[in-house]
């Protein structure tokens, strides 16, 4: 018996150097947008909270609150062991916007925290972390590309994951928007609240005919059409959900009631556009994996497409109640199932890669 007690050990520590290889591995060449997968798994819980399946969205928090921290290890990781790889990445026109995520990540963890549990000062807490955040990122982000002496063509420069800049500012306005509801925050707070939705919205604005125009009047392969276009339709969708919500306080935040009417404008109008992205999205999608017969294979950008599903379905559940029509439940009501089976997809390839990078000897 006291014989074969220590046997484990040699497999058990090579278990442990493989898990430490992994985690410096999965460091260095971590993808700046991989807090996209919290922000998928907090707006897919947002929802299902919403429309009663209260039980997944309890999952999903716990999901949210390993995979929070982990990203914030690799990340940490990452600056302190792999400078130089992460500097590059902040001045790469295709990968520093996914250092957004980071933000909006932060600020969709708090509305779930608040909306389906409760957690306002956890909430509270993670608004200030996500405000800090935001101003951080944005100017760093813009600065580098900007003063970069070799910049890169148009079509090889902008895609979908540049709106993540519109996505963080808004996210940051929802979370305030849940956390001050039967009182109103210091109106320096709202003043800050309202003028990042406008920021927000101008993000959007100036960044989507650039996009627009590459869709349109530039040869693309069909290896372009990738996930994050479908943040096309997620940034304008999360400006409606932060105009629905604002909405949702007018009677609550004195600074908001003489902006109602033009609110209620600004917002229908984001709403629209985001119902006009999905059925071109998913035509996009169709000539590439059906009619193309292009192989759909797990990648982190895969979130990018999974939150605009689950952010487009809380979108209309809280515009048709801020707007009170009363007759758009069916559109969320349908949609929750999709946005939950593409998460089940997308954290299915993710546990596979997670499995292999481990078992790799």
């Amino acid at each position: 018996m006291s014989a074969a007690g220590p046997a484990p050990a040699p497999a058990a520590h090579g278990l442990r150097a493989r898990l430490a290889r992994g985690t410096f591995e999965g460091a260095a060449s971590l993808f700046p947008g991989y807090f996209a997968l919290v922000m998928a798994t907090g707006v897919v819980s947002i929802a299902s909270q919403l429309l009663g399946l209260r039980p997944v969205a309890l999952v999903l928090v716990l999901v949210n609150w390993v995979a929070y921290p982990a990203l914030w290890t690799l990340t940490l990781i990452r600056a302190a062991r792999f400078r130089d790889q992460l500097l590059r990445d902040i001045s790469d026109h295709q990968r520093a916007p996914g250092f957004f995520t980071i933000v909006a990540g932060t600020c969709v963890l708090g509305t779930q925290n608040v909306v389906v549990i409760g957690a306002t000062g956890v909430g509270t807490l993670l608004w200030w972390l996500g405000l800090g955040l935001w101003f951080v990122i944005m100017y760093t982000f813009f600065t580098a590309v900007t003063v970069r002496r070799r910049k890169p063509t148009l079509a090889r420069g902008i895609n979908g994951a540049w709106l993540i800049a519109a996505v963080s500012t808004q996210a940051v306005v929802v979370l305030r928007a849940v956390i001050d509801v039967a009182a109103p925050p210091p109106e320096v707070v709202q003043f800050q609240v309202i003028a990042m939705f406008l920021i927000g919205a101008m993000l959007y604005l100036a960044i989507i005919p650039l996009i627009f125009y590459r869709l349109t009047f530039v040869p693309l392969s069909h290896s372009d059409f990738s996930p994050p276009y479908w943040i096309n339709m997620g940034a304008v969708a999360i400006s409606a959900l932060a105009g629905s919500m604002l909405i949702h306080r007018a009677g609550v935040w004195p600074l908001l009631g003489p902006l109602l009417p033009f609110l209620k404008g600004f917002t229908f109008f984001f709403w629209a556009v985001a119902s006009w992205w999905i059925p071109f999205l998913f035509a996009l999608m169709g000539w590439r994996y059906l009619w193309l017969r292009d192989r759909f294979t797990y990648e982190p950008a895969v979130w990018g497409m999974i939150f605009p599903l689950g952010m487009y379905t809380t979108s209309t559940f809280q515009f048709d109640r801020a707007m009170g029509y009363g007759f758009l439940d069916p559109i969320p009501e349908g949609l929750v199932f999709v946005a939950l089976g593409a998460w089940g997809l997308a954290i299915g390839g993710l546990a596979r890669r997670i499995l292999r990078s481990v078992a790799a000897p």
